[in-house]
């Protein structure tokens, strides 16, 4: 990575991440002149006035459920994306919540201070967003009169495992859908529920 002075012992100014077990790992490093990034062979430096359009997700995966992701688009540069996660071994994946939430809180310190005209977005996109909250109501739906039918015919034992399988749907896509509702934030005020606790 380009060793620039500035800043770099600061807390939060400094992010890496495993993104997958071969892969090589992916470095963000804030300087007063803008981001520089490193991802595999390829590098470079996007002035924080070069950013356009940042976006914080709720992307959890089935080996790590508590995992968010930031994606950012600038000018000349292609989309970088930074996950709250890492790699540590073939079955094991980390959570970086601290340092993910630390890096990112003064990412949007320094593009606030830079007064770029970025647009920032929470969640997914509005139109699978909407697509999948209607599909998972109705797969709600569904189970529920399952369970339903299930009690009225007296079968205990398939209605208490569709009532499991409910329940546990309802708290993974419950969570999925609230904390990723499409919409658009201030830089000085990105969502704390699309940011793990530090």
């Amino acid at each position: 990575m380009n060793s620039e002075p500035a800043d770099e012992a600061a807390e939060g100014t400094a992010y890496s991440f495993r993104p997958s077990m071969l892969g090589a790992p992916r470095e963000f490093r804030l300087a007063s002149n803008g981001l520089y990034w490193v991802v595999a062979r390829r590098s470079g430096h996007i002035r924080f006035n070069d950013i356009r359009r940042l976006r914080l997700t709720y992307r959890p995966t089935s080996m790590q459920s508590h995992r968010f992701m930031t994606e950012l688009w600038a000018q000349g540069a292609p989309k970088l994306e930074i996950l709250s996660s890492s790699w540590k071994s073939m079955i094991e994946q980390q959570r970086l919540d601290r340092p993910y939430t630390a890096f990112i809180t003064e990412l949007h310190r320094r593009i606030a201070l830079a007064a770029p005209p970025a647009r920032f977005e929470r969640g997914s996109n509005p139109l699978l967003y909407w697509s999948g909250l209607i599909v998972f109501t109705g797969l709600t739906l569904a189970l529920a009169l399952l369970a339903v039918r299930a009690l009225q015919s007296d079968t205990k034992a398939g209605a208490a495992f569709v009532g499991v399988f409910l329940l546990l749907l309802l708290w993974q896509g419950g969570n999925f859908f609230r904390r990723n509702k499409p919409g658009v934030y201030r830089a000085e005020a990105p969502p704390v529920e699309l940011m793990p606790k530090g």
